[in-house]
């Protein structure tokens, strides 16, 4: 019987919602905006699926909503 170990990855960026826009915040401090109607499954999305997100190689995917977002 094979034993799998899963990790929580660590989340390098933070993913802050205000004023109808998307932020996401590097590790290193650079901060980039998105205009939340780029998006409309974000826009219309409940905080749950906006919070259930995971960073990946090239930004951001909201597992929910099935919906990557490239920030590099």
């Amino acid at each position: 019987m094979p034993f799998f170990h899963t990790r929580k990855q660590e989340k390098k960026v933070k993913v802050i919602f205000n004023n109808g826009l998307l932020f996401v915040e590097s590790e290193n401090g650079k901060q980039q905006a998105f205009p939340l109607e780029w998006f409309p499954k974000l826009l219309n999305a409940s905080d749950e699926e906006r919070e259930d997100w995971m960073q990946t190689d090239k930004g951001i995917h909201f597992n929910k909503l099935d919906l990557d977002i490239t920030t590099s």
